[in-house]
């Protein structure tokens, strides 16, 4: 028994999401199940909706589905659009992408703002392109997670609303861990997900909409069915769901807004810039090249370049093999050359640290001239220090 308790391994999720599920929040969905029609139900429905207002920063309607972030995507795009509408999507990466490919797909007219992967979107690219185009809508991603860069959004609101556009905004990432004012910043529609900064089990994923965005799902017409949101605002009113939820999840998902909003929002965000600051640090102080900003708002996910003689796929697998840490790598044509290291939810810099030191000793035996600990040094030192205006 001894020995076989001395071959567990500790094991660390520092992916961009799914993230680490307190321990609160994980007992939450070991109760047993409840009916979805019944009053308990209603109730717990009821709490989460007001808990996600609070979060989204709004007074207007949240809505939730069984889905993941990508379904509240896609919900987006078949209640505000007919057939031949023209959009435009703002894309920097994997998940600005997927954006042209689901409005392509549902038969829109879909213009482009395209950066190269690590830029950050200009607002004022966005203004421009909103004049070229004359569309109606525009698409942006706040959180990139593909590469780490989170962009000025309340800037660009104030484009897409000079413009008269609509402003539809994936926050699957930023939602919880750096500030999305849904309200204040004009915001239309604002997609998030259950498992990332909200600290809950994949499943679950949102829409708060604008009474403009309301207005214009009343005079769209390309179909929809599971992911109706009049259908699912009138049964949401009651406390309820058109079909069955994941009705564990939104236990779950009770638990992590009552510790997020316990704790307070501010603080939160406060945490996740500490976290983004001693990880970028840690990682310069090895040698390392950041591919994310190196500026305060990149709160969510640090992309780092690994050394021209090592494959960063490989140092994936070795972090995940040998020390049970879990990193993801990048995407596409930057799989060998990036990992990405998650700090949204659940997390202290303690797991930054372990991460960094794994790293270090990774690199440590593959050649590189790294001075032992420093990284670890350098990182608690940073989480200490002010913020950066």
């Amino acid at each position: 028994m001894i020995y076989a308790l001395a071959m567990l391994q500790k094991t660390y999720l520092m992916s961009p999401g799914p993230t680490t599920v307190p321990a609160e929040v994980l007992a939450a969905g070991a109760r047993q199940v409840i009916h979805h029609r019944g009053s308990e139900f209603r109730e717990l429905m009821g709490r989460c909706l007001e808990r996600l207002r609070d979060v989204f920063r709004t007074e207007g309607d949240v809505l939730v589905f069984t889905a993941s972030g990508t379904g509240a995507f896609e919900s987006a795009v078949a209640n505000l659009f007919s057939p031949g509408d023209r959009v435009l999507a703002v894309t920097a990466g994997e998940f600005g992408d997927r954006w042209i490919a689901m409005a392509k797909a549902y038969g829109l007219d879909v213009h482009e703002l395209r950066y190269a992967w690590g830029e950050t979107p200009r607002p004022s690219d966005v203004a421009e392109r909103l004049r070229e185009t004359g569309a109606g809508t525009a698409f942006v991603v706040h959180s990139e997670t593909s590469t780490g860069v989170v962009c000025d959004l309340e800037a660009i609101a104030v484009e897409a609303r000079s413009a008269g556009a609509l402003l539809v905004v994936d926050a699957v990432s930023s939602l919880g861990a750096v500030p999305v004012e849904t309200d204040a910043w004009g915001l239309d529609v604002v997609v998030s997900g259950s498992q990332k900064a909200l600290m809950t089990p994949p499943g679950l994923s949102f829409a708060a909409v604008s009474q403009a965005g309301w207005q214009r799902a009343a005079e769209a017409s390309l179909p929809r069915f599971y992911f109706d949101w009049a259908k699912l605002r009138k049964a949401l009113e009651h406390g309820s769901t058109p079909s069955t939820p994941a009705v564990s999840v939104v236990a779950q998902l009770d638990v992590a807004l009552g510790l997020l909003l316990d704790a307070g929002l501010e603080a939160a965000f406060a945490r996740h810039a500490a976290l983004g600051r001693a990880c970028r640090e840690g990682a310069k102080a090895m040698g390392l090249s950041l591919f994310s900003p190196d500026e305060e708002r990149s709160a969510v996910v640090t992309a780092i370049r690994v050394p021209e003689s090592v494959d960063a796929r490989e140092l994936v697998r070795s972090l995940r093999d040998r020390f049970g840490i879990t990193v993801a790598g990048g995407h596409g044509e930057l799989a060998s050359r990036v990992f990405r290291v998650g700090h949204i939810g659940h997390y202290d810099i303690f797991d930054i640290t372990t991460t960094l030191a794994a790293v270090e000793e990774l690199l440590v035996e593959a050649g590189a001239e790294i001075e032992r600990g420093v990284a670890v040094a350098r990182a608690l030192e940073a989480y200490d220090q002010p913020a950066r205006v």
